[in-house]
Order: C-alpha cells, then sequence, then structure tokens
C-alpha cells in the first residue's frame, strides 16, 4: 500500500474480514468491500461503518429486504454497507482472496493485526455465547467457512497470542468450553464491545446469597497435605481480598492469568477436603466467581499459589 493506515484500522478489518465482512469482485471491476448485518443489528451495522469510514470510501448502510422462501414471513431485512473502489481495498483482496476467488486466512496479517480489538469484533460479528441458567457455558466463533486446517493453525494462533485454548466442534467451528477460558476471552474483548450487542455479553453481577452452605469440599493439588483442612484453608483464604483486587482489574487480571491461573488446566491430580468456609470470606468468593468463571476449588488454589510465592 502506498499510503498508510493506522494499526486500530487493521485491527477492526482484520476482525471484520474473520467476521462478516468479504470483498466482491465483479468481472471487469476492482474489489469492493462489503458486509452486511441483520436488521436487529442496525446499531453495530451503523457504528462499523463509522468506525472504517474515514480510512474506507464507504456508502453508509442501505436497508434490504430479499425475498427466501425457507423462512416463514417469507423474506429477510438487513443492512448493507458497501465500498467504492480504492487502493486499500485492492490491497486486501490481494491478501484475503485466492487467484479463484476463495477467502482464505492470510496468517502472515494475522501475525501483525490480530489483536484484542480484532478478537472483539471477530466476536462481535460471528461469535456466539451461549448461557443457560445464567452461567456462560460456551462461546463459539463461527469459522465453518474455512478450511479444517486453516482452523487448527487458527487455533495455534490464538493460544500463542491470547493464552487462549480452542477447539474444533463436529460443524468445523472454534468453540470454548472452559468457564476460566471463557470469562478471560469476556476479559480480554469486553473494552471494544459494543453497548448494542448485549447477547454477547456477561453477566457479571453477584446473585448469590452470603449464607455459605455448612460444609464444601474444596480440591486441592494432591501434593498438597493439609492435617487441619477447614482451619488451613481458611486461612489461605485470607488472600482472598487480593485476588478480589485482581480479578477488578483487567490488565492486572491479564498478566496474573497467563502467569499462575492458566496452570489450573494442568491440574490434573487432586486431593479432597471437606470443610466450613468462614462466613466472613463467602461473599467475596461470590464476586471473585462472578468475574472469573473460577469454582470455590479454582479459588483456593490461587490463594494457596499466593501464599507460595508469597504475592504480593
Amino acid at each position: 500500500m502506498k499510503h498508510s493506515v493506522p494499526d486500530n484500522f487493521l485491527s477492526y478489518i482484520c476482525g471484520k474480514l474473520l467476521g462478516d465482512g468479504c470483498i466482491i469482485l465483479q468481472p471487469g471491476r476492482k474489489p469492493r468491500f462489503q458486509f452486511i448485518h441483520t436488521v436487529s443489528d442496525l446499531e453495530w451495522c451503523q457504528y462499523c461503518y463509522e468506525q472504517l469510514s474515514p480510512y474506507l470510501p464507504l456508502n453508509p448502510p442501505t436497508y434490504r429486504k430479499t425475498n427466501d422462501i425457507r423462512i416463514s414471513k417469507g423474506f429477510t431485512e438487513s443492512y448493507m454497507v458497501q465500498s467504492k473502489t480504492s487502493e486499500i481495498i485492492t490491497y486486501l483482496e490481494s491478501v484475503w482472496y485466492t487467484d479463484q476467488r476463495k477467502k482464505i486466512i492470510p496468517f502472515d496479517f494475522l501475525e501483525k493485526h490480530l489483536d484484542e480489538r480484532a478478537l472483539a469484533w471477530w466476536y462481535l460479528d460471528d461469535g456466539h455465547l451461549k448461557i443457560n441458567n445464567n452461567t456462560p457455558k460456551k462461546i463459539i466463533l463461527s469459522t465453518d467457512n474455512f478450511s479444517n486446517s486453516e482452523n487448527r493453525v487458527l487455533i495455534d494462533v490464538l493460544q500463542q497470542k491470547f493464552s487462549l485454548y480452542f477447539s474444533i466442534d463436529g460443524q468445523n467451528r472454534l468453540i470454548l468450553y472452559d468457564q476460566l477460558q471463557i470469562y478471560y476471552f469476556y476479559k480480554l474483548v469486553k473494552p471494544f464491545l459494543h453497548q448494542s450487542m448485549i447477547r454477547k455479553m456477561i453477566n457479571t453481577q453477584v446473585t448469590t446469597t452470603n449464607t455459605p452452605p455448612k460444609r464444601t469440599t474444596i480440591y486441592l493439588p494432591k501434593e498438597i497435605n493439609l492435617s487441619k483442612p477447614t482451619r488451613e484453608i481458611n486461612n489461605i483464604l485470607d488472600s482472598l481480598p487480593l485476588l478480589h483486587a485482581i480479578a477488578c482489574d483487567r490488565d492486572s487480571y491479564i498478566y496474573y492469568y497467563k502467569k499462575y491461573f492458566l496452570q489450573l488446566k494442568d491440574v490434573a491430580d487432586t486431593k479432597s477436603y471437606q470443610i466450613k468456609i468462614d462466613e466472613k470470606h463467602w461473599h467475596i468468593i461470590q464476586s471473585i466467581k462472578s468475574v472469573t468463571g473460577l469454582n470455590n476449588s479454582q479459588i483456593a488454589t490461587i490463594c494457596l499459589t499466593f501464599k507460595i510465592n508469597k504475592i504480593p
């Protein structure tokens, strides 16, 4: 490209082309950038137009009504944004498409421009948050238009860049099941989510009771031996205010997640302890769970890790 563009624009484009964006090419003409959103997502469509239009010659969102006999009402409604031609779009078309006009994942481009902002736009376009009983169960990124081999490389890229461990489901989509990973993903993208896409947001408000159960089972790594588990674990939980402060600060959480919390996924062999958690700890435990997805045992394990490593 002869003209330089800011990194945030290329991040937006990266997320958009992984998601609902495409580049169309009619015979004898130069390529044009395009994205289409359902009519209920007009605010998101308009926002994308506003963010990209300083750098691309875009036409404003245009209403479309398309006949479709597969739909009960017989038609679909959407808004389309399409560009005029430009040097930047010609460049992007050469990067994202083969000579046969098949969209591919340009991993060199992703290495430079797939950041948290791009991840958020991709999620807002092609992501799905499944919630049962107010609990996030999985995050899906619809990558079924890419090849399985591309998706496997994409999984490696997401792991290397963000410490996210996606898998591929039976429909060739990327999926996160792990609660800790789901909440961590959400922390990464949350600053860049658009307020209209509430269906893709996690409710982090504490809704559980402040009264702890009489007995709770805590699972700790098997190499930890406790002779008086109720007293010792409650002493360990004295680190809860530190963990809570970390959990509520995005930058701190991302740092500690990569350094300590991620190790929880490798804890396979555990030993169980039946204990009674002191009531003074219960509310802060619920608050930590609501913003991290950690369970009681993971919270206790992290507090133990803090104690062993003398943090702070």
